[in-house]
């Protein structure tokens, strides 16, 4: 069988993407990201680095979080996916996501869906986290910015240990 490179194997893949079902074709070799920016066209979850080192892609899968850019699309099947645009309801913001914006947890803004996607898994399993927690919790996330100590204190903020 003679296949040039520009045929790529396809699958069908179902997702739950910010409780909204999708029956989607992908390329095999697509990634949860590529699946997330460019078919659905929600744009929250950045393409940092492509390797899982920067957390910018972070997204929720089955709750826990992950690099989306790590995650092949095919691996996602019958999952649940959170992004950063499924927090919010109706325009709302959510606490966490407020926090981040009263104290200024996102200066360009670029890491920060990522930072609050960790942050939100992390409040949600520990809602009073220390601050070496939440530096624990976000190990993960790299801000170019150096915007750490707004970021914890977005977290502080949220967890209600002001």
């Amino acid at each position: 069988m003679n296949t040039s490179l520009s045929e790529y194997p396809s699958s069908s893949v179902n997702l739950i993407v910010n409780e909204q079902a999708h029956q989607l074709s992908v390329r095999d070799h697509w990634t949860l990201l590529d699946v997330l920016r460019d078919v659905l066209e929600l744009t929250g979850s950045k393409r940092g680095c492509d390797r899982g080192e920067c957390g910018s892609c972070t997204v929720l899968l089955d709750g826990v979080p992950v690099y989306s850019c790590q995650i092949l699309a095919l691996q996602s099947q019958g999952k649940t996916v959170i992004t950063i645009e499924g927090l919010s309801q109706n325009g709302v913001m959510t606490a966490l996501q407020q926090a981040f914006l009263d104290n200024d947890g996102g200066q360009c803004g670029y890491c920060t869906p990522g930072f609050v996607i960790s942050s939100l898994a992390l409040l949600r399993d520990n809602p009073n986290p220390t601050d070496k927690e939440i530096c624990d919790a976000l190990s993960g996330n790299i801000c170019r910015c150096n915007a750490y100590g707004r970021i914890i204190e977005s977290v502080r903020s949220a967890s209600g240990r002001n």
